[in-house]
Formats: C-alpha cells, structure tokens, sequence
C-alpha cells in the first residue's frame, strides 16, 4: 500500500470516530494554528482573505513548522474533513498542489456546501515523522439567508 494511501485511510477512520463525538460549541478551540496530536509539527491554516463562504470553491494555505517555529519544506500534507453532526464530508476533495515557499503549501479545491461546524483534518507526513490535528470552522449563514 502507498503513503499516499495509508494516510488516506488514515484520514477516512479518523473522520468516522470524530463523527461519533461532537464537543458542546462552548468547547470548541477555533485556533486556524495549532500542534499536530503528537506534537511533531506547528500546522497552520491561512483561509482566503475575506469571509469564508459557502458554496464557494477557494485556495488556502497551510504552513508547516517544526514545535519550535522552524518551516518543513518537502512535507506531504493532506486535507479532509467534514460536519460531524450532519456525517457528511466536504463536497470537494481538496489537493496540495505546490510548495509556495518553504513550508508553506497551496491548498486548492476547499468548498463548504452549508453553513455550520466543520472539522478539517490535515495530516503531514514530514522530517521523517508523520502526525495529524484538526481544526474546528464555523461557517456563518451568509447575510442573504438570514
């Protein structure tokens, strides 16, 4: 089996037991920086100027550090994730296209169908280590549908 494919499933069981827990709102760390579970990699997620919308296809960033503040050039990273309460993923499938400069990734294809909670997983393999995190998003209702 690939890298490619191990963290893939990875990603996959992870959503599938994240989806069984959802922490009350209260409790949600909604920090776009933070340390990977295994605290291997400082991974930080830099959304398109603006609001974050739905039904929108966008380009992110995602930087990658060492705990100590030191980019990871070369690193695989990959993205999932999806709204736990609804068990359903995201309705793109987004894909690090390049390395814009040292450790820091272009994220292409990010597209949120609706407004709510969503957890995005970002896994990296990177300096010989591999770890993932997850982030909590709260996309708003846009302006209009209210």
């Amino acid at each position: 089996m690939s890298q490619r494919s191990v963290v893939l499933l990875v990603l996959t069981t992870f959503i599938s037991i994240a989806s069984c827990t959802t922490p009350p709102p209260h409790a949600l760390d909604l920090s776009l920086t933070r340390l990977s579970k295994e605290n291997r990699f400082l991974v930080t997620l830099v959304p398109p100027e603006g609001a974050v919308g739905i039904q929108q296809i966008q380009s992110w960033q995602i930087k990658l550090a060492t705990p100590a503040g030191v980019p990871i050039p070369k690193a695989l990273v990959y993205m999932n994730g999806g709204m736990p309460e609804h068990g359903h993923g995201l309705p793109t499938r987004p894909v690090v296209t390049r390395e814009l400069v040292p450790g820091t990734y272009l994220l292409e294809g990010v597209k949120f169908s609706m407004p709510g909670r969503w957890e995005l997983i970002v896994a990296v393999q990177g300096n010989g280590m591999e770890d993932m995190t997850t982030f909590n998003m709260i996309i708003p209702v846009p302006a209009s549908g209210r």
